[in-house]
């Protein structure tokens, strides 16, 4: 009885006309990013991904900052600005933002840097054991609204499994717990650490 119930949400759901993504003000600081997880300010632009509601009926608006958005949802955002006015501030850098991470799969991803707690986690790309204090890239998956975590990479493999290079400013955008000292020494560690040319085995 249940899954035949479930069953008939889901067709519901389906058919109702479905709600474009959206720009809008926020009215309060109440929402929280769901890309970075940091406070949207009242009166800041932010991004709404329209969803179905799996817990009933109609639709649910998931908010992020426009930035976190185009390096993590850059579909969903690129078919908002197809149907926004050119008026929207900064709709050009977003607009190549979003379709740079279009580009690149893996690059979206990213959920920022960290230093490795314990040296047991096994680096995604390489298959080597990710040395205690040794910085490393977080993975995760998005999927129905939700990000679920999926490792992580070396510094230095970055270049193999993302499959580009030029990730510090988004890898920064997703580390906003990194003290200012860590943010200088993770950025210092791009500059001298340079990625591995030589292929490497990688999971999908």
């Amino acid at each position: 009885m249940v899954c035949v119930r479930t069953r008939l949400l889901a067709t519901t759901r389906d058919m109702l006309p479905s709600m474009p993504h959206v720009f809008e003000p926020a009215p309060s600081a109440r929402s929280k990013c769901r890309g970075c997880g940091q406070a949207i300010q009242r009166d800041e632009l932010r991004f709404g991904e329209r969803l179905p509601n799996n817990f009933g009926s109609g639709e649910m608006t998931l908010w992020f900052h426009p930035l976190c958005a185009a390096y993590k949802l850059p579909q969903q955002l690129l078919e908002a600005l197809s149907e926004t006015a050119s008026t929207l501030p900064d709709r050009a850098a977003l607009e190549n933002l979003a379709k740079r991470s279009a580009a690149h799969e893996r690059a979206r991803r990213i959920d920022g840097a960290e230093r490795a707690p314990s040296g047991q986690a096994a680096c995604r790309c390489c298959r080597e054991i990710i040395a205690k204090g040794g910085w490393r890239i977080r993975v995760v998956y998005y999927e129905e609204g939700r990000f679920a975590p999926g490792g992580s990479v070396h510094l230095t493999c970055r270049r193999a499994y993302f499959e580009v290079d030029d990730l510090l400013d988004q890898v920064l955008r997703f580390s906003p717990a990194l003290s200012p000292s860590d943010r200088e020494e993770l950025t210092q560690a791009f500059k001298e650490e340079q990625s591995d040319p030589t292929p490497k085995k990688s999971t999908p």
